[in-house]
């Protein structure tokens, strides 16, 4: 079953989050800053966000889409923000983003390296009016070195910072992940940085640059990677479902076609496994009974495996290994992830009416779980500049007057 709960209007949701108080400016589209402003807004921060006025960010009609054209991911990456659309290539749109940044703790922007300089919208010409600033950058290699202005997408991060490298089969390309990985982990990062910066803020008063580049957020994901060569002169590759000498540890097949992850290279629970499968003499075959020997004779000991879970369905299987304690997931799709009872109990899937779809929308709960503090999802993505006039009166301090002026000269909409 799927958690479904009714959302509130925005004016009368009331705000828990940990990060509640807090205002971030996001500035840029697709997904390693928005990804960012999705999670720092349900933690509770109030997000603006400036789109152009001529169609928004194009996240708007990525991925699978209605028969319309409005994305089915725009409701969660966009969700919790405030839409106000901007035309930053005039004088006067540069002006309404300063007095919003004037009035901000964060701005959150995805350009390339310098393009908010050469409009007065860098941290050193916004710094001045709000010395608590932060300002965190997402880009594909950085604000400085010889790469730092060339165009970087999380694909080009994934490639360079390692892991496309170390995903795969040996005997062929290698692969990438089903998803945005690297957008995904420079966002977290960027989240990481923010709050870090807030934190130090307290202290200092003072506000600093956070500097995310996607590459750099991936190799840090790449445990000793740089240490294995530069001392042992290994270099890792890619190894298909296994991590060479960790058995077993492998995706096996069942009777019904299910696939199965089988995590049982601890010796204690590489016992239980030989319990479930009625071969406790394995447990004391010298080519099996420790970590290292298992590891040496992996490709059999995995045979051995999969020759048992393929006479089994799925079910048979996991009441087998649940009766032992064995480590297993059964590698879901969206179908098992919608009824799974763990999710259920979580309420991971929450579901909301979206206006721009017209029907109920799921998508992830916030996660982490804070206990005194939870996250919130307290509307879906807006509607392009849904949010204009009341951020410009009531952030930005503009008057009804000059709100018309503005919309009337294309500045907003």
């Amino acid at each position: 079953m799927t958690i479904a709960k009714a959302i509130a209007p925005l004016s009368v949701v009331n705000v828990t989050g940990p990060l509640t108080g807090i205002r971030v400016l996001e500035l840029g589209s697709f997904i390693a800053g928005p990804f960012a402003g999705q999670l720092l807004g349900d933690y509770g921060a109030e997000i603006i966000k400036v789109e152009p006025p001529s169609g928004g960010d194009p996240m708007r009609k990525w991925g699978h889409c209605d028969p319309d054209g409005h994305s089915y991911w725009w409701p969660a990456i966009a969700r919790n923000k405030k839409s106000i659309a901007i035309d930053l290539r005039t004088s006067e749109g540069r002006t309404v983003v300063r007095r919003l940044a004037k009035a901000s703790d964060v701005v959150l922007e995805n350009f390339t390296p310098g393009r908010l300089a050469d409009w007065q919208l860098g941290y050193d010409d916004l710094v001045g009016d709000n010395p608590g600033l932060v300002m965190t950058h997402v880009s594909g290699f950085g604000q400085t070195g010889p790469r730092a202005t060339d165009p970087g997408f999380g694909s080009i991060g994934e490639a360079m910072g390692g892991i496309r490298h170390t995903t795969g089969w040996p005997d062929r390309q290698s692969t990438r992940a089903g998803i945005s990985l690297g957008d995904a982990i420079a966002s977290l990062f960027a989240v990481t940085g923010t709050m870090a910066a807030l934190n130090e803020r307290q202290r200092s008063g003072r506000g600093q640059e956070v500097d995310v580049a996607i590459y750099e957020a991936v190799f840090a994901l790449m445990e000793s990677t740089i240490a294995d060569y530069d001392l042992g002169g290994h270099v890792r590759g890619r190894t298909g479902s296994v991590l060479p000498g960790v058995a077993p540890s492998n995706v096996y097949s069942t009777l019904d076609g299910a696939d199965v992850l089988i995590a049982g290279n601890a010796d204690a629970i590489f016992r239980r496994i030989c319990v479930a499968m009625n071969r406790a003499e394995l447990a004391e075959d010298p080519r099996y009974r420790t970590h290292e020997s298992r590891g040496m004779n992996q490709a059999e000991l995995d045979e051995i495996i999969a020759g048992w879970t393929a006479k089994l369905r799925v079910e048979e299987l996991e009441a087998l290994l649940d009766e032992q304690a064995i480590p297993y997931g059964r590698i879901f799709t969206a179908p098992d992830m919608i009824t799974d009872p763990q999710y259920a109990a979580r309420e991971l899937i929450e579901r909301y009416e979206d206006e721009i779809l017209g029907q109920e929308v799921p998508m992830a709960a916030p996660v982490p779980r804070f206990s005194r503090t939870p996250g919130q999802i307290r509307s879906t993505g807006p509607t392009l500049g849904q949010h204009t006039d009341q951020i410009l009166e009531s952030v930005a301090g503009y008057d009804p007057k000059q709100i018309q002026l503005l919309r009337s000269d294309g500045v907003v909409a």
